[in-house]
């Protein structure tokens, strides 16, 4: 029999969204690298948590970055104080249920992993242009999830700018004021203890900001990721028992009665948008919002 608080668990996990699976990711991570952390200080080892850390942090240094290429990818995950991972969170699963509210699970995954990234070599590559940087060069490492965490909460923003919503104190304000706060405030503070750290945000924001400007052209560069990511699922994915399905013969349509749907369902989705943008997300009916939630899972 199993233990109902670990079933709970990996059940929350199973059939939870995307984001909620970054989220579980994110605290599993600050929990190992704690849990290793201590049990080296039972064999005497101090700054054992440190010690895990500098193996999952991104180092600037490209003397370091070659013999752990895989930082690149870990320091997205890596949290150190719970004040860190506590915020950035709060704010991943504020921007990221507005943004599988308007696109998709998938391509939440894509804007995470492909803003990490694009925070990630611009604060390499800062450092190692810049001269400012030279100094702290050797020693200097990034982690945390915000470079990420900004890349989903502007594209979400740069996708529906006018969308209202609702904050403590304040009242109502547009998103996309939200996000630009944000950038902005990292942008004044560069110069201070954590330049790398801003720098990453910054990269992050403009890879989801430059995302759906070309995804609102027609244009989705990150399909070659998004396929490498179904094959790791598939690889990872344990087999399912095959399961034969039987469709009811209907009438075929032709390619141009297809594309005149598509181009339809379109106008519809677009309408739908521009009425968010002018009158916010209350507005729609149930119908327009059915139509809104159908196009998110496609």
């Amino acid at each position: 029999m199993g233990n109902p608080f670990i079933d709970d668990i990996k059940n929350q996990y199973k059939n939870g969204s995307a984001l909620i699976k970054l989220i579980f990711v994110n605290v599993s991570v600050f929990l190992i690298v704690h849990i290793l952390g201590n049990c080296l200080w039972f064999f005497n080892i101090k700054n054992g948590t440190d010690l895990v850390v500098s193996w999952l942090a991104l180092p600037a240094d490209f003397s370091q970055l070659i013999i752990k290429p895989w930082t690149i990818i870990s320091y997205m995950f890596l949290h150190e104080q719970l004040i860190h991972i506590f915020f950035n969170l709060l704010v991943l699963y504020f921007g990221g249920r507005i943004f599988i509210q308007f696109l998709n699970d998938k391509k939440l995954v894509v804007v995470y992993f492909l803003g990490g990234l694009a925070g990630g070599l611009i604060y390499i590559l800062s450092y190692n242009l810049f001269p400012v940087f030279q100094k702290v060069l050797p020693i200097s490492v990034a982690l945390g999830a915000s470079a990420s965490v900004m890349a989903v909460l502007v594209a979400a923003a740069t996708y529906v700018p006018n969308f209202v919503v609702r904050l403590v104190f304040i009242g109502n304000v547009k998103f996309k004021y939200i996000a630009i706060g944000l950038v902005v405030l990292d942008l004044i503070r560069i110069q201070g203890n954590n330049s790398g750290g801003h720098i990453a945000h910054i990269g992050g924001a403009l890879f989801g900001f430059f995302y759906i400007q070309q995804l609102k052209k027609g244009k989705d560069f990150t399909l070659g990721f998004s396929r490498f990511l179904d094959y790791l699922k598939v690889l990872f994915q344990s087999r399912k028992k095959m399961k034969v399905v039987y469709k009811k013969q209907g009438k075929t349509k032709t390619d141009q009665a297809y594309n005149n749907q598509k181009v339809d369902n379109q106008k519809k989705i677009d309408a739908i948008l521009d009425k968010i943008s002018k009158s916010g997300y209350d507005s729609l009916s149930a119908e327009e919002k059915a139509i809104l939630f159908d196009a998110s899972k496609k």
